[in-house]
């Protein structure tokens, strides 16, 4: 979830009301939100760089709200304040309008075919006649990278632009050329330089090079002029500096490229929806001609409203309650979905407003019905089906087994599901291609590579992260491994399995054994060649040749134990001897 930082005595002044901070927290519960923290600027950096660092930062109290990740119209002071408010019923939901230029020509904005394999899609609009303050301006570039972590997936899918419209002039042209045909003077810096040259300094920038792999392979850069050729922006990764906006501007021009031209929309509706209530004529948004490469041209923003009809009779089942269709449909006002009774049986039409577009489907509007008469009021009853439930028996063996083996003298370890392909082949003298290991299409580290197909890697490492502990170490695990399965119908099955090390001066083979017969004393298992247990020589290259034995029950192997092998030992940074029970307990339920 997305947390967004205010400060308390700001938003207080904008709800014009003082509350406590339990208060407070009361009112983010009933509107479906979370008071994460009651800090401070001092406090954030004291904790992170320590006290010398937070000398002179700010005492001013924050407020850390987290806000459900597709509530984008949450994100920023302004969005949170008008929510609150139109949920206490203090305001009606604002109406918001795209209105025509004033001289009767929109700005242009031209798409040409060369970005057709990069950014493809683009929006725009203005904010016309805007008033910034230092707090409206430091909100209105919150909510840009707010949405640029969120809904833009980190700019990949919709990267935002905004200019002093003051400052360039129209039509503008967005078009893609060679990196050293680029040469611009980007924001917050003093001179020129070309894309090639930017994508070489921006490498070392603690923000913007998370963004440089969206187009830095690419033979040709997205790039927006206007009409004088002046730079813009070279999306997703910096602004000209000529267009920057300030506190003095008073016209915006806001751009978004973008690889998904619904999100676009969103995101762009955001933008304009949230701050337009500091325009000369509060939430208007003067539109904006944009041309597509085929010549077909469409205004933006859509700022669309629409309408949903559902029946107060469904909501009231679903959600558990029994309201008159008025009273739902007050209810759905608070929560800005305007809603009135049709007057057809229960009927209620709902109206989406464009800050809504987390509402797709007639659930979302039962959540906001239930968020708006409080949870906690709605009233518990029994269900109308009764069942019982069971703990899962492969669980249920599995916690029994732990409680025996943590008396036994051993301790858990919960290692991770997983490891590298390394872990699970080379450190085991084994070949990844002869392992039944699931891989990982997209791995981001190469810690986390495959699905683990035995538990005693990670045992092992464990023994290597506290070898400094005072021996014998005992260890042991019972988890699931995941192995390739062509019968199940989605390739893969777990299994769970037992695993237990004995790290000490001496390999203490017996002290595995015992721990095997122990094991097979609890799931009553007898020693015998016919109808229980037994351990015969084997061969495997995890174990000491002579020292590893195959585990049989019931004339199937179920597992094996031995002295593991001094080069497995070593490529896990070990230096004692160290024996190991590798048991699946499956076919013991």
């Amino acid at each position: 979830m997305p947390t967004v930082s205010v400060k308390r005595d700001l938003l207080f002044q904008a709800l014009g009301k003082k509350y406590t901070d339990e208060e407070f927290d009361e009112l983010c519960f009933e509107f479906g939100l979370e008071l994460d923290e009651i800090t401070s600027e001092k406090d954030i950096i004291s904790r992170e760089q320590g006290d010398v660092r937070a000398a002179g930062a700010s005492d001013v109290v924050l407020y850390k709200i987290d806000v459900p990740a597709n509530r984008y119209d949450l994100l920023c002071l302004e969005g949170l304040v008008r929510g609150l408010q139109v949920f206490k019923q203090k305001i009606e939901a604002p109406y918001y309008r795209r209105v025509g230029a004033t001289d009767g020509k929109p700005q242009r904005f031209i798409i040409t075919q060369e970005t057709a394999v990069l950014r493809p899609h683009a929006v725009a609009a203005v904010l016309r006649n805007i008033t910034f303050t230092q707090e409206r301006y430091d909100s209105f570039i919150e909510l840009q990278e707010k949405l640029h972590q969120n809904i833009c997936r980190k700019r990949s899918l919709v990267a935002i632009g905004t200019h002093d419209l003051d400052t360039i002039s129209g039509p503008f042209t967005y078009t893609a050329k060679a990196p050293d045909d680029i040469c611009f003077k980007p924001l917050n810096q003093k001179e020129e330089s070309t894309a090639t040259e930017l994508m070489r300094l921006y490498k070392n920038d603690s923000h913007l090079r998370h963004y440089l792999h969206i187009i830095e392979d690419e033979p040709h850069y997205p790039i927006i002029y206007d009409s004088n050729g002046v730079v813009l922006s070279m999306p997703p990764i910096i602004n000209g500096d000529h267009s920057k906006i300030s506190l003095k501007t008073k016209n915006v021009f806001i751009e978004c490229t973008a690889t998904d031209l619904t999100k676009a929309k969103i995101v762009l509706d955001m933008m304009v929806t949230m701050f337009s209530e500091y325009c000369a004529k509060p939430f208007t948004v003067e539109e904006v001609e944009v041309v597509c490469p085929d010549g077909s041209t469409c205004l933006y923003p859509d700022l669309a409203y629409r309408k949903e009809l559902i029946s107060g009779d469904t909501i009231n089942q679903k959600v558990g309650i029994k309201e008159s269709a008025e009273s739902l449909a007050r209810l759905l006002t608070r929560m800005c979905l305007k809603a009135e009774v049709t007057g057809k049986a229960d009927e209620i039409e709902v109206e989406i407003p464009p800050t809504r577009s987390d509402v797709i489907h007639a659930c979302d509007i039962m959540e906001d019905a239930a968020m708006a008469y409080g949870f906690n009021n709605i009233a518990r009853t029994k269900p109308k089906t009764y069942t019982i439930a069971n703990q899962l028996p492969l669980n249920k063996l599995s916690e029994l087994l732990r409680l025996e083996l943590a008396a036994a003298g051993f301790t858990e370890a919960l290692t991770f599901a997983l490891c590298s392909q390394e872990d699970i082949a080379d450190k085991l003298g084994k070949k990844i291609s002869d392992s039944r290991a699931v891989h990982i299409s997209n791995p981001k580290t190469a810690e986390f590579q495959v699905a683990r197909t035995t538990l005693l890697p990670g045992l092992l490492k464990t023994l290597a992260a506290n070898r400094k502990l005072p021996l014998p170490l005992k260890l042991f695990e019972i988890s699931d491994v995941v192995l390739k399965d062509d019968t199940t119908d989605v390739g893969a099955r777990n299994n769970r399995r037992l695993c237990a090390v004995f790290y000490n001066k001496i390999p203490g083979f017996e002290v595995i054994h015992g721990l095997l017969d122990r094991v097979m004393q609890l799931l009553d298992v007898k020693p015998s060649r016919d109808q229980g247990y037994y351990i015969q020589a084997a061969s495997d290259s995890i174990f000491f040749p002579g020292r590893c034995a195959e585990i049989i029950s019931h004339g199937k192997s179920v597992g094996c134990l031995g002295v593991l092998h001094p080069d497995v030992i070593n490529r896990f940074e070990l230096t004692m001897p160290c024996s190991a029970l590798d048991l699946d307990i499956e076919p013991f339920l």
